[in-house]
């Protein structure tokens, strides 16, 4: 798949076997890779598998093919939704809390001081199923509460809140 957003990977004119071919293969290199390249490869796969069904004049092996990628496209996307451990934990002054999510979900996440009170809420939206691990995916919090106010020194609550899901885990921030 790559960047190339054209179905016809080998460039051969036609939509075929051959062009299954080269991506599986491509999708055997990296299986296994970071969870954040198997991400991207899942949004790389998806991009394709959408283009190569809209195509007309689709014959039994495309077809064949696609269904072959649709099943490796489940093989990419977490088998169940998680709150992973922030990072760095202890943190001072931001951390990155990564999460992964098995289905499209509205994802929010909302930190909590240890009286249960509310100190700053991040509402994500809409995100689709994948592995949200690195710097530029995870959600980030600053250590600042809602009205920009840095917080003080001590253990927080962050909670992830992901469709019918819900995680708690504990984050220390150290001053």
């Amino acid at each position: 798949p790559g960047a190339n957003p054209n179905p016809d990977v080998n460039s051969d004119g036609i939509v075929d076997i051959a062009d299954l071919v080269l991506v599986a293969t491509e999708l055997q290199a990296v299986i296994g890779a970071a969870p954040s390249q198997t991400a991207q490869l899942a949004s790389e796969v998806q991009n394709w598998l959408n283009q190569a069904r809209r195509l007309t004049g689709r014959d039994a092996a495309l077809d064949r093919g696609i269904a072959v990628l649709e099943n490796l496209l489940l093989t990419l996307r977490p088998a169940q939704t998680a709150l992973l451990p922030n990072y760095p934990n202890p943190f001072n002054p931001e951390t990155w809390i990564p999460y992964q999510l098995a289905a499209d979900a509205t994802v929010t996440l909302t930190i909590y001081d240890t009286s249960g009170t509310q100190v700053w809420r991040l509402d994500l939206g809409h995100q689709p199923a994948g592995i949200y691990q690195t710097r530029g995916r995870a959600a980030y919090w600053n250590g600042r509460n809602n009205l920009g106010e840095l917080v003080a020194s001590g253990l927080y609550f962050c909670r992830l809140s992901a469709g019918n899901f819900s995680a708690t885990r504990k984050i220390l921030l150290r001053k």
